[in-house]
């Protein structure tokens, strides 16, 4: 009789070991799957803002380097250089050049922004106001391409 229960006590014992063994398995492959799900969404929408974003820049770009163009103002390619672009900015409303510094000082930049983007407006022989138009968020996107493109 001892025999025969230590027979079968082998499948019994490999069972228990082998769901033992593989449940957590099991449980942790589960557990990877919900955080692979944001991750993936995540990096999806950052895909989605990066190129969003590029476009937005290729669309600014294009509008200030026509700006430059109408205005007359030398060196439009200016316009793809992120630094640069503020000089030609300057450059197109007439503004001295040492005014860049002031675009790096916290608070003072909104009001020398606003005055540059006013002057921006007054070389296309458009109001002032446009300029101030350039700073709201969802006209923003219509007002360069309203000063670059429009007679």
């Amino acid at each position: 009789m001892n025999a025969r229960r230590s027979v079968f006590r082998w499948p019994y014992l490999s069972l228990v070991t082998v769901l033992v063994l593989v449940t957590p398995t099991i449980a942790s492959a589960q557990d990877d799957t919900p955080k692979a799900l944001p991750f993936a969404l995540g990096a999806g929408i950052m895909g989605f803002l990066i190129i969003i974003s590029i476009a937005g820049y290729i669309y600014q770009a294009l509008a200030l380097q026509t700006i430059a163009q109408k205005t007359g103002t030398e060196n439009g390619w200016f316009a793809w250089i992120p630094i640069l672009n503020l000089i030609l900015m300057l450059n197109i409303a007439r503004r001295p050049i040492w005014w860049i510094v002031l675009v790096f000082v916290p608070l003072v930049d909104l009001v020398i922004i606003v005055i540059v983007l006013m002057g921006i407006a007054e070389a296309r022989n458009k109001p002032s106001w446009w300029g101030i138009l350039w700073i709201v968020p969802p006209i923003s996107i219509i007002v360069p391409g309203y000063l670059a493109w429009a007679d």
